[in-house]
């Protein structure tokens, strides 16, 4: 395995998840970055990078000063679903450059708690103003970029409804063993179809779940390992990428900036997709599991149906477990969901997931995982791959 072992990750959290309807999403993101640094080990005084977005005027201004810090190193990027895989591979390379010793990435939301309080609606918008304004009047709604996508696919390969739906059928068998999940109780194909359109060809089941809920993941340097906890697991590689902001400029709908964010960090990393144990991928829709390991290089452009269909996205008994704590799509989804792909990711590489704990042909842990957020409308990817310590 060709990889500079600089930064490690020692420590990852979720806060209160799911249902939290007496917390404000403030409250949300120190509960996790405590529980963080507790995971470690290490006090909150060795943190001197901190990166976090999607709350307050000046994030991550507001949070870092709500938490204490006053950090020497800042990330505010915002990208969507995607933010915390490129937030992970600036605060690495901020690391091995000598920029900081440790950096705390941590997000909260109330995302569920707000719609029943009526502090906010269902629908998210992102303006009437640049590239929005030629798709807006025209009710082209967030969830409706990603059914015509879907579709694209569909008309172009074959896939079928029916293979979408096991996307979530498996994401909620994965989730059945996951304590912390939203949803356990198993679905069917039948029952995926069967529920209400939401935006053809996607039913009710096909969508994420709305939830309340934060997560923090700490990185630091690697002489800092030795002070914590936790075993390390460590950055290997990572890539990031853009692709479009308007639909009309969006080359082929059935490919996903994680085609090239993907081939940047298995590059980076030294390591190829067919020696990786796990992934853990950003599933708002079905749709977004499958063109994803497509573009990952787990099986061919247009073969993702194929793949999905035959139950290897289990825990238990699949050849490659996707999404191990039930995903967006049963487990939680607060809003910009990429930080929980990190901590997932870590704690199956540390071996800590109980009855959903992924293992090799031999009975081993896991070694080598892969996380990959994407944002917008599959208008950005970040991708991170980890390696056990």
């Amino acid at each position: 395995m060709v990889a500079r072992r600089k930064v490690a990750v020692v420590g990852v959290a979720l806060s209160d998840c799911g249902r939290v309807d007496d917390a404000t999403p403030y409250a949300l993101h120190a509960q996790a970055a405590r529980r963080a640094l507790a995971d470690a080990g290490l006090d909150r005084s060795l943190v001197d990078g901190f990166a976090s977005a999607g709350l307050g005027t000046l994030a991550p201004v507001e949070v870092a000063e709500y938490l204490g810090l006053r950090p020497t190193w800042v990330d505010s990027t915002s990208v969507g679903g995607s933010t915390w895989e490129v937030m992970a591979a600036h605060a690495a390379d901020a690391i091995a450059a000598g920029h900081a010793r440790a950096v705390l990435l941590v997000y909260g939301s109330t995302a569920r708690a707000d719609v029943r309080a009526g502090r906010r609606t269902g629908t998210l918008s992102f303006g009437t103003r640049g590239p929005a304004q030629f798709e807006v009047p025209y009710g082209h709604t967030l969830i409706a970029k990603y059914a015509m996508a879907a579709r694209r696919h569909m008309i172009e390969y074959g896939t079928t409804i029916e293979q979408l739906a096991e996307v979530a059928v498996q994401a909620r068998a994965n989730a059945a063993l996951n304590p912390e999940a939203m949803f356990r109780t198993p679905i069917t194909v039948e029952e995926v179809l069967a529920g209400p359109m939401i935006a053809d060809p996607f039913t009710k089941l096909h969508c994420c779940v709305r939830s309340d809920g934060g997560a923090a993941v700490l990185l630091v340097a690697r002489e800092c390992v030795r002070d914590c906890r936790t075993a390390p697991v460590w950055v290997l590689g990572s890539g990031e990428s853009v692709s479009h902001a308007a639909m009309s400029e969006w080359p082929d709908f059935t490919v996903s900036p994680a085609a090239v964010s993907g081939r940047l960090a298995f590059e980076r990393a030294g390591v190829r997709p067919s020696e990786i144990d796990f992934a853990e991928l950003y599933d708002a829709f079905t749709y977004m599991t499958l063109v994803t390991l497509e573009d990952l290089g787990f099986c061919g452009k247009g073969e993702g149906g194929a793949f999905v269909e035959k139950g290897r996205l289990r825990v238990e008994g699949g050849e490659l477990p996707v999404n191990t704590d039930g995903g967006g799509l049963s487990a939680q989804h607060p809003g910009m969901r990429g930080l929980f792909l990190l901590v997932e990711a870590v704690r199956q590489l540390r071996g800590e997931c109980g009855e959903r704990q992924v293992r090799r042909g031999d009975g081993a842990l896991p070694r080598l995982a892969v996380a990959s957020g994407t944002g917008g409308w599959f208008c950005s990817s970040g991708t991170v791959v980890l390696g056990a310590g």
